[in-house]
């Protein structure tokens, strides 16, 4: 767990700091305005018929994966990096929106935690549906050294499957007769899908379904108790906890620090002053003088003495 003030609200706001959703937007949007910059910088550099090629072979193949087993052992980041890498106004804009309204709807359901480890776990289920269909199936082998993956579909997918298998019934515009059930977005969304890829682009159609059974594996898993997410979300909180000002010091202790500094002990026990009792010091007095009595004896005859 971080040390920093919990993220979680029951309603996760836009502007709310560390937003798993926003993290994620920001992140591809960031990336895909640098990779319009540098390729009208390619364009203005070089001929226009080579211009395309060189910024994909210059710029673009260092995020993207590769299919071909040889090209991705000399880029192996990109296992990672091509979850995020896309320069297509036409599929970053579609994949940013749908990111938005299930990753809201996710939050609400289960937290700030899940969004990531989800968009992650799509883009490699992705990735592994992507590497499978282009290695093993013969209509697609003929473009094995030249396929590459990109973008951010295969998470996006892995998020709408997993929201709608949390809650199918999650109400949209409840103001509207009652809402509109959250599985007929999703209907929408896999209409738009398929209506965009197209039935013969069967790469990227597999690409998807490898994206879909990651989500549908993490949400299966997490009502069985088991959360995919929890080592991911570790690891970010001790990332985050190595540059925090306020974690404690290795082999400190907590309780020590933070409620056992005081020099002073937290109350002084003050016996109650009787005329009884002020009879029964004198009379040990009497009996063995002033040296016998206790501290507590002699501050209580002081007070005595003050009344």
């Amino acid at each position: 767990m971080s040390y920093s003030e919990p993220s979680y609200r029951h309603k996760i706001l836009l502007g709310q700091s560390n937003n798993s959703v926003i993290i994620l937007l920001a992140i591809n949007l960031i990336l895909f305005v640098s990779f319009v910059f540098l390729k009208a910088v390619w364009f203005s550099s070089n001929q226009k018929e080579m211009a395309l090629a060189l910024f994909n072979q210059d710029v673009l193949s260092i995020f993207v994966m590769p299919a071909y087993k040889t090209d991705l052992l000399h880029r192996p980041w990109t296992i990672l990096t091509h979850m995020f890498a896309d320069d297509k106004f036409m599929r970053v804009f579609p994949n940013m929106f749908w990111l938005w309204s299930y990753g809201y709807i996710l939050q609400e359901l289960t937290g700030n935690k899940k969004v990531i480890p989800l968009y992650v776990y799509g883009a490699l289920g992705g990735a592994l549906a992507f590497l499978l269909a282009y290695n093993f199936i013969p209509s697609l082998s003929g473009y094995l050294l030249v396929a590459t993956l990109g973008g951010a579909s295969a998470s996006v997918m892995a998020i709408v499957v997993a929201t709608t298998m949390l809650s199918p019934d999650y109400r949209l515009f409840p103001m509207i007769k009652g809402g509109i059930p959250l599985w007929v977005l999703t209907f929408i969304y896999i209409v738009s899908v398929l209506a965009a890829v197209g039935f013969k682009d069967t790469g990227t159609l597999i690409t998807h379904f490898g994206g879909a059974m990651a989500g549908i594996l993490f949400i299966f898993l997490l009502k069985s108790g088991t959360d995919m997410g929890k080592w991911m979300n570790d690891f970010f909180d001790w990332v985050n906890n190595l540059f925090n000002p306020d974690k404690p010091k290795k082999g400190s202790n907590i309780k020590e620090e933070l409620f056992y500094k005081s020099s002073t002990p937290p109350y002084k026990k003050t016996m109650n002053l009787t005329e009884k009792r002020v009879d029964e010091i004198l009379d040990k007095i009497n009996e063995k003088g002033y040296n016998s009595l206790s501290q507590e004896e002699k501050d209580l005859l002081g007070r005595a003495g003050d009344v």
